[in-house]
C-alpha cells in the first residue's frame, strides 16, 4: 500500500492547499499510515524550496488542521511533509473503538517517525526543518536526543515535556498510570476522559481565543468524522508520563546540536511551561520563547499571537535555511 493514495478532507473554509498529495506509508511493525507532501511550486519543481519542514501535530489532530500551517510554510518557499501519527487522523488506531486515543509507550512512535522520514528522505529538498505541536514535540524532541541527525534546526509549539496531570500529584500520577495500564485496563479511558469531540465547545475546550479557528477545525472534523478522535486511555497517560521522564533524566537532550526553539503559551492548561524551560536550558542551542496571554493551540491562535510563533520560526531558521541562495562573494558575475 506505500505510495497509494490517501484522502484529504477539504471544506470551503479550509480547502487543501496547492499541490498537496496524501498517501499511505509503512509503519515499522506494517501498521498503515497517512502523510502529505506539498511543495511551493508543484513536486516537479521541489529543488527550487529553500528545505523542507516536517509537520508533527499533537494528540488527537489530523494532518488537515494544519492546512494552514502548511500555507505559512509554502509562502516562506519550504516544501511540506505532514503526518498522522499512529492512532489518530487516518492512520492504523490502535483499538477498535476509534475514538479512544490510546498508545503503548513511545519507542513505536519512534519507529513509525523514523519510517515516515525514511520513506520521503529521497523527495525532500535539504535542509530539514522540524515542526510540532504538543504530543508531537515531545516525539521530536524523543528522536533528536535518541540520535536523529538529519534535521537542521526544530521550532517546537507548546511541547509536552511535562504534563498536567489535573491537580493529581506527579507522584501519584506515575504509578496509577503505570500500574493501571499493566493490569489489564490500558484501553479503558483514564478516569472523565470520555468526551464526544463533535460536542466540544470553544469556551470549554480552551485551547485558542480565536473562536473563528476553532469552528474551523470543528467543521472538519463533522465533514468527515473518521479524522476525529476522543479522551485518552491508560495507556496513553503512561506513554506521556513515561515520555517527559525519560526526556528529564536522559542526557542526550545535553547533546543535540541543532538549534531548537521552544515556544510557550503564557496560559498553557495542558503541558507544564517550567518543563519546557528546564529543557530549552539543558539544550547547547536551546531557546525558549513565551507567547503572552496565548493558551496551548499557539498555532489556531489569534493572529498577533500566531505572529510571536512565527517570528521565532524564522529567527531559528533563517541562519540554516536562507531565503536566498548563498553567494560566494569570489563568484563571477
Amino acid at each position: 500500500m506505500t505510495g497509494e493514495s490517501a484522502r484529504l478532507v477539504s471544506i470551503p473554509e479550509a480547502l487543501v492547499p496547492d499541490h498537496g498529495k496524501a498517501e499511505w506509508f509503512r509503519g515499522a511493525d506494517g501498521a498503515t499510515l497517512r502523510a502529505a507532501t506539498f511543495f511551493p511550486e508543484g513536486p516537479t519543481n521541489s529543488g527550487k524550496a529553500r528545505g523542507s519542514v516536517v509537520v508533527s501535530p499533537g494528540r488527537s489532530e489530523p494532518i488537515e488542521k494544519y492546512f494552514e500551517v502548511v500555507e505559512d510554510l509554502l509562502g516562506r518557499g519550504f516544501a511540506v511533509l505532514l503526518h498522522d501519527w499512529r492512532g489518530q487522523g487516518l492512520s492504523a488506531r490502535g483499538l477498535p473503538d476509534r475514538l479512544k486515543g490510546h498508545a503503548r509507550g513511545f519507542k513505536t512512535f519512534l519507529s513509525d517517525y523514523k519510517a515516515l522520514l525514511d520513506t520521503f528522505e529521497a523527495r525532500l529538498p535539504k535542509p530539514w526543518i522540524a515542526l510540532s505541536h504538543s504530543m508531537g514535540g515531545c516525539l521530536t524532541m524523543l528522536a533528536l536526543a535518541q540520535g536523529e541527525t538529519r534535521f537542521s534546526a526544530a521550532v517546537l509549539s507548546a511541547p509536552m515535556l511535562g504534563l498536567n496531570s489535573g491537580g493529581i500529584p506527579p507522584w501519584i500520577a506515575t504509578p496509577l498510570a503505570w500500574t493501571v495500564s499493566r493490569v489489564g485496563m490500558a484501553g479503558e479511558y483514564v478516569q472523565g476522559g470520555q468526551y464526544d469531540p463533535l460536542a466540544q465547545t470553544f469556551v470549554g475546550d480552551a485551547l485558542t481565543h480565536d473562536e473563528a479557528r476553532y469552528d474551523r477545525y470543528q467543521a472538519q472534523l463533522r465533514a468527515d468524522p473518521e479524522i476525529a478522535l476522543g479522551g485518552m486511555t491508560w495507556g496513553w497517560a503512561d506513554f506521556a508520563i513515561s515520555a517527559c521522564a525519560w526526556l528529564r533524566r536522559s542526557k542526550g537532550v545535553e547533546r543535540i546540536g541543532v538549534p531548537v526553539t521552544i515556544v510557550a503559551a503564557e496560559l498553557d492548561n495542558r503541558v507544564l511551561n517550567p518543563d519546557q524551560k528546564a529543557i530549552a536550558d539543558r539544550m547547547p542551542k536551546g531557546r525558549y520563547v513565551e507567547v503572552p496571554g496565548a493558551f496551548h493551540e499557539i498555532l489556531i491562535e489569534t493572529d498577533p499571537r500566531r505572529a510571536i510563533f512565527w517570528r521565532a520560526f524564522d529567527e531559528t531558521v533563517d541562519p540554516v535555511a536562507p531565503k536566498e541562495p548563498l553567494i560566494s562573494p569570489n563568484a563571477s558575475d
